[in-house]
């Protein structure tokens, strides 16, 4: 049988994620002090935001296919995971643009990519499409965690 879309919880987790994405953002009005220790294997400026767009469309929808996966007895589990994930999301952005500190943002970052690993084990048997959806997300932090190695080296 078919399952049916719950269009409110689909607009909540994309209107959380953008949210999120306004948050974050909010700290990256400085691009001269970051133009000056960005690694040379940087992509260019416009990339992005492209990507984080995508990105925060596939977390929004991977949220709400473990929302509204009842048959998961790990799904409030994952949902708060998903909640920490968010907040080192966030606080990455304001560590490394709106405070300076490399350091701090290197371990946030830590716990960002151990939060989004976690999520996709425990999704992966009980909720392959939300493992499906993290993996480009995934790749693109341990990226940006090798970019933010670079700056601190």
């Amino acid at each position: 049988m078919k399952k049916r879309v719950n269009w409110f919880a689909l607009i909540i987790c994309l209107g959380i994620m953008l949210m999120i994405s306004l948050l974050g953002s909010s700290f990256n009005y400085d691009s001269g002090w970051y133009e000056g220790i960005k690694p040379s294997i940087t992509p260019p400026n416009f990339v992005f935001p492209i990507v984080w767009g995508i990105l925060y469309i596939l977390i929004g929808l991977a949220i709400y296919f473990t929302y509204t996966n009842k048959e998961n007895s790990r799904r409030k589990t994952v949902l708060w995971f998903f909640a920490l994930n968010l907040l080192a999301n966030v606080l990455w952005s304001f560590f490394f643009f709106g405070l300076h500190r490399p350091i701090l943002a290197f371990f946030d970052i830590l716990i960002l990519l151990l939060s989004i690993i976690f999520i996709m084990m425990i999704s992966y048997k009980k909720n392959k499409i939300t493992f499906w959806l993290l993996l480009p997300y995934l790749i693109w932090v341990c990226f940006a965690t090798l970019l933010n190695l670079l700056i601190l080296r």
